[in-house]
C-alpha cells in the first residue's frame, strides 16, 4: 500500500524527524535505534494511531531497555525480569530499580486508551502484591539483588505505560508514562512516603529462587 503524499513532503517531514533526534540517516537509509523507536511510537500514538497496532510493532525489550536505561543514567541498580518464589507461588517482576533507600518495583504495560477502571485495579493490585512478595522475600543467597544488603528499604510499586492514562495514581500507586519516567524519578524522594510502599528492615532468612 503506498501514501499518497508528494515525495518533497516526505522528505520535508523526513529532515524535521531527524532534527528532533527521532531518527537518523544511513547510507541509503533512514533508521531509529530503539530509544528513537519508541518516541516514535510514542508520537503517533498522540497524533491518533491505534494504540495496539503501534504496540505492535515495537519489541517488549524495547520498552524495558528504555526504562532501565533511565533508571541507570539516574543511579539506580537496576536487574530485569527478576524472578523467585516466595509463600508458596512464583513471582515475577519485569524491572527492580534499587537506589538506596528506595526499591522500585515496575510493571511494564502496553497501555490502551479506554481501559475500563476494573483491568487498571487487577493490573494495580497484581503489582502491588508482587511487590510485598519481594518485600518479604529478601534476602536470598540465591538471588541476591543491590538492596539485599541494605538495614532498610522501601519497596515502591509502579505501572509503567507506553502512553498517558486517564488515571495518574491507582490506590497511590503511580502508573507512570515511559516518556515521562525521568520526572517521576526526579520527584520520588521527596513522594516516596505519600505513594504505596512498603518499609522492610532487611534481615536474614531463608527462601528459594529461581
Amino acid at each position: 500500500m503506498y501514501a499518497k503524499i508528494p515525495l518533497d513532503a516526505i522528505q520535508k517531514l523526513l529532515r524535521r524527524m531527524q532534527n528532533e533526534s527521532l531518527i537518523y540517516f544511513g547510507k541509503g537509509t533512514v533508521e531509529a535505534d530503539s530509544s528513537c523507536r519508541l518516541k516514535l511510537a510514542v508520537r503517533a500514538i498522540n497524533l491518533g494511531a491505534d494504540v495496539e497496532r503501534v504496540g505492535s510493532f515495537l519489541e517488549w525489550q524495547e520498552f524495558e531497555n528504555m526504562a532501565t536505561k533511565v533508571l541507570e543514567q539516574n543511579s539506580y541498580i537496576v536487574k530485569k525480569n527478576l524472578r523467585f518464589s516466595h509463600a508458596g507461588r512464583k513471582w515475577e517482576i519485569d524491572i527492580v530499580g534499587c537506589k538506596r533507600p528506595m526499591v522500585v518495583c515496575i510493571d511494564c504495560k502496553h497501555w490502551h486508551y479506554g481501559m475500563h477502571p476494573s483491568a487498571i485495579r487487577k493490573i494495580v493490585e497484581a503489582q502491588v502484591e508482587r511487590t510485598r512478595a519481594l518485600a518479604g522475600f529478601l534476602p536470598s543467597p540465591k538471588c541476591m539483588i543491590e538492596c539485599s544488603a541494605w538495614n532498610q528499604a522501601k519497596f515502591i510499586p509502579a505501572v509503567l505505560s507506553l502512553t498517558l492514562s486517564r488515571f495518574k495514581f491507582y490506590g497511590n500507586v503511580p502508573i507512570v508514562p515511559v516518556l515521562q519516567l525521568q520526572d517521576f524519578l526526579n520527584q520520588l524522594p521527596a513522594y516516596v512516603d505519600t505513594l504505596k510502599h512498603f518499609t522492610r528492615q532487611i534481615a536474614n532468612q531463608l527462601s528459594g529462587c529461581v
